[in-house]
């Protein structure tokens, strides 16, 4: 059952992003409530804005320190619509109801890492707005909490399709975030309080620090919810478009770490994947280039997927992309006259990518526990390979062999890639057979008109079997690069010398499930 949403709290700390969410709710004729510098924003954005000191008829005190902590405020926010005597007694204390809470905390740990005075950031442990949070989310079933500005385009998309209202779902699951951020702020400040007190101590209290939650619209699919535990924002910029979706959010996972291969000192590079797996990688003189021979790879796989690039995007590149449809493009930085050509298509997301040091570790759900192992952080190039036939690798085979590792280190298991030096001709992904993965990968690149005389061919592990070179050389297929380990890569070495084939081995995996 849908409860509309006639009455809203607004006091944040951060403003930007907020403006579409301002005039939905001015849209729909929703009463605000602010406080200070909150208060002359939504003014400044035409929203009539009723004073929390006029709801309370108590000044803030106190330099600001107590503004909202008022049992107008909370009776508003706490008072349980479904129960007879709590409304009753709401009207007889002349308390409003609040159907809506939004607010952000001071930035305490942004204060901390400034290296601000101690008395600096004791002013930032905030009181009123995380107890705010709290009585929201606390009663989720009449009002939604809405606890960082990450959440601002997700909370207007989710209101505009639903006509400024909300499911009790939406409201629990806002909840869940609120008390996640609101844990995750108060585990910062124990934490400042046990390093300040433990100064001279080695030894200090643990304490186990959470992220902060964002709820997405769905998870994999419609019927699972969702919810990413993150600062994307210390990640990304978002630019433009809609709210990153958990498939989004998946395949941008893998084409951040597919880019790392590529580093931004070299040569233009643009990758494009769908579910996880790149169906186009280049690398050119220029990104432009990069990204046309990047499309040729599967233009069909290439709509609707998420791209990535090294470098800024200018003008002709983004006159190119702007011909296709993607979910997600992602970039170091946008030139002026590149942003408003792509930021034409309203819900294409454009994120802008910081530098950031990612964790070390991989952990994912399984069974009834998890599991964790280190990144795979190796890559392999000339320096690794080890020449085991009469043939050796031409200077041009060296480069597409470590381009062709690069792809096939990031693409599902089984998995055979097809390359030249700077550009992916073909992959076969997540086949449960070996033979069919270079199949598929021999019959992709045909489909779209590649000579596979000359390229390359990498595998993500071992050939059990000699069968696969065949077919490779059959193909035209010159180098190999695999990890060997076979009781039988001798069948597969004799088969190349056999074919006039070179390969080359490294002596490390890839599997990738």
């Amino acid at each position: 059952m849908l409860q509309p949403i006639r009455s809203a709290l607004v006091s944040v700390y951060y403003k930007d992003r907020l403006e579409p969410l301002v005039a939905l709710l001015k849209e729909h004729g929703v009463t605000l409530y602010s406080t200070g510098g909150t208060q002359q924003f939504l003014e400044e954005q035409g929203a009539e804005v009723t004073a929390v000191e006029s709801l309370t008829g108590f000044p803030a005190v106190f330099g600001g320190r107590v503004k909202t902590l008022h049992p107008k405020v909370f009776g508003g926010i706490l008072h349980r619509r479904h129960e007879p005597a709590d409304l009753a007694e709401a009207e007889r204390h002349q308390i409003p109801p609040i159907d809506l809470v939004i607010v952000d905390l001071y930035p305490f740990e942004e204060t901390v890492a400034s290296g601000a005075p101690e008395a600096d950031i004791i002013e930032k442990i905030d009181i009123g707005g995380i107890s705010l949070l709290r009585a929201a989310a606390k009663n989720f079933r009449d009002v939604l909490v809405v606890s960082s500005r990450d959440q601002y385009q997700a909370v207007t998309e989710l209101l505009g399709q639903k006509n400024c209202a909300t499911d009790l779902e939406d409201r629990r699951q806002y909840a869940a975030a609120a008390f996640a951020a609101t844990a995750h702020y108060d585990t910062a400040i124990g934490q400042f309080f046990s390093n300040s007190s433990t100064a001279t101590n080695n030894k200090k209290p643990e304490t186990k620090n959470e992220q902060p939650a964002t709820p997405l619209r769905y998870g994999e699919n419609p019927h699972q919810s969702g919810t990413f535990h993150g600062d994307l924002a210390a990640l990304f910029d978002q630019l433009h478009g809609k709210q990153l979706s958990y498939n989004n959010l998946v395949d941008v996972d893998a084409a951040v770490l597919l880019m790392q291969e590529f580093q931004v000192e070299g040569p233009a590079a643009c990758a494009i994947l769908k579910h996880t797996n790149a169906c186009g990688v280049a690398q050119a003189a220029t990104l432009q280039e990069a990204y046309l021979n990047a499309l040729a790879c599967d233009p069909v796989s290439a709509f609707g997927g998420v791209i990535i690039v090294n470098k800024p995007v200018d003008a002709a590149t983004a006159a190119e992309l702007n011909k296709l449809f993607f979910e997600v493009l992602i970039a170091p930085e946008f030139e002026a006259d590149a942003l408003p050509v792509l930021q034409s298509k309203k819900n294409r997301i454009l994120l802008r990518q910081k530098p950031v040091e990612f964790p070390a570790k991989q952990i994912k759900t399984l069974l009834n526990g998890i599991i964790e192992q280190d990144f795979d952080r190796a890559t392999e190039g000339a320096a690794n390979f080890c020449t085991v036939t009469e043939s050796a690798p031409t200077t041009d085979e060296v480069a597409a062999l470590e381009f062709a590792l690069k792809v096939c280190k990031h693409t599902k298991s089984n998995t055979i890639v097809l390359a030249r030096a700077g550009q992916l001709l073909a992959s076969g992904v997540g086949q449960t057979s070996r033979v069919d993965a270079l199949r598929q990968a021999i019959d992709k690149a045909k489909s779209f008109n590649f000579d596979l005389k000359g390229a390359v061919m990498a595998s993500d592990a071992f050939f059990p079997f000699p069968d696969c070179v065949d077919i490779a050389g059959e193909a035209g297929i010159r180098a190999v690069v695999q990890p060997g380990g076979s009781i039988k890569d001798q069948d597969s070495i004799d088969a190349c010398n056999r074919l006039g084939m070179a390969m080359v081995l490294t002596g490390v995996r890839h599997f990738k499930h």
